[in-house]
């Protein structure tokens, strides 16, 4: 990659309040899935060094992975969670780490639906559910009727514990493991943006049909949350025009911008009442999950957030593609209330903060590495300037396991 050139004079290093705290800059760690949680989904040791290593820039804000929510709320193998106590023990020792290093965290919160993996559900007793029956590809059909788990669609009763019970044990649990910050994911055709696409929700009661009543089950959970958290300490993911997992995006029966526009009108009512969320994370057309969009293909555009939520974004999707200048990112910065997101290289420069800042050279991320199970690609990557080597074949046999006392 070519040598960015240094941006420590620029608006990124300016520090910003983000609801409850001041960040130094404004460059942030957006959430990327690793699959190196232990297989109760406890953080790992090695989960441990990870968010260590990113955080090693005082003043920076670190996303996790998308966090189950719940148990129901998973079906994927070796992704954290916190709906247990052991997860907030681990969860406890990898935020004193950040905090250690004077940075400060923010926990996804996830639920999955229809693009869980219903073999997965079936073993641990779970159904495979979603807000309506609609499959997402043949092959996760094929594998619920393999499983002997179709997909249903949730009652009223399941959504309200949901709302209830599931999403304000998890803030509660992240609260007690030391996070600085609650995100809800409604992003990249999960559950929550599930409930908000016809494509997904096709129900006929009072979280289907109209806007209003997809957008229902997102609204209660943000009002759910906002006493147990603080309006202040509590944000929102969307992705207003993602395909991602055969979310049909522009092409749905109504447009996303009727459908993300009425969800932020309601987030600014809330601010204007005083409950004005930390932050609004917006993924950028530029990106459908960790692939990027040529520009020829990418379809639509953001700038509607900004008349509708006057608060803080934080924007994500391929801030790199035109360094070494970052016009992209540059411009959407020149709005003072805007961060920036970065994760691909995030993954492959731990000293990211450091490297932007300085204007060294970027080392590229390896694909084939984000959705393993051991350490090699996760954290055999070298500050600048570091020489360390590592044997693949040894870090190909390490895997997740607990974070030791004396890690701590």
């Amino acid at each position: 990659m070519t040598v960015p050139k240094p941006l420590k004079d620029t608006k990124l290093f300016k520090p910003i309040k983000v609801g409850k705290y001041e960040l130094d800059h404004r460059i942030v760690f957006a959430p990327t899935t690793r699959y190196r949680a232990q297989d109760d989904h406890t953080p790992s040791d090695l989960e441990y060094q990870y968010y260590g290593d990113r955080s090693q820039y005082p003043g920076s804000l670190i996303t996790t992975e998308a966090t189950f929510t719940s148990a129901q709320a998973g079906g994927e193998a070796n992704v954290p969670g916190i709906f247990t106590e052991k997860h907030v023990e681990g969860w406890k020792k990898i935020n004193d780490k950040i905090h250690a290093n004077k940075s400060f965290s923010a926990i996804q919160l996830w639920y999955q639906g229809r693009v869980a993996d219903p073999k997965i559900l079936k073993q641990e007793g779970l159904d495979y559910v979603a807000p309506s029956p609609v499959y997402y590809t043949e092959e996760s059909k094929q594998a619920a009727k393999e499983s002997g788990n179709p997909l249903r669609a949730l009652t009223e009763e399941e959504i309200y514990d949901i709302i209830h019970v599931q999403y304000p044990k998890a803030a509660r649990n992240a609260l007690a493991a030391g996070f600085d910050y609650v995100e809800v994911h409604s992003a990249h055709g999960y559950m929550l943006d599930q409930f908000l696409q016809p494509s997904t929700n096709q129900r006929s009661d009072k979280y289907g049909g109209s806007v209003e009543n997809r957008a229902r089950i997102v609204l209660e959970i943000i009002d759910e949350l906002i006493p147990i958290v603080g309006a202040d300490r509590l944000a929102i993911r969307l992705s207003p025009w993602a395909k991602f997992q055969n979310m049909l995006a522009e092409e749905d029966t109504v447009h996303p911008i009727t459908t993300f526009s009425y969800v932020l009108h309601e987030l600014q009512k809330r601010a204007d009442a005083g409950n004005k969320l930390a932050y609004v994370s917006l993924v950028e057309p530029r990106v459908q999950a960790s692939h990027d969009v040529a520009k020829d293909k990418q379809v639509g555009d953001n700038s509607f957030a900004s008349y509708i939520w006057k608060g803080t974004f934080i924007r994500a999707g391929s801030y790199t593609y035109d360094a070494p200048e970052f016009e992209t990112l540059l411009k959407d910065i020149d709005d003072d209330r805007t961060l920036v997101g970065f994760s691909r290289y995030y993954i492959s420069n731990p000293d990211l903060v450091k490297r932007l800042r300085d204007g060294l050279e970027l080392t590229p991320y390896e694909r084939a590495t984000f959705y393993n199970f051991d350490n090699w690609g996760y954290n055999t990557w070298n500050n600048y300037g570091e020489d360390k080597k590592f044997d693949k074949e040894k870090e190909s046999t390490i895997f997740p396991k607990e974070i030791s006392k004396v890690s701590t």
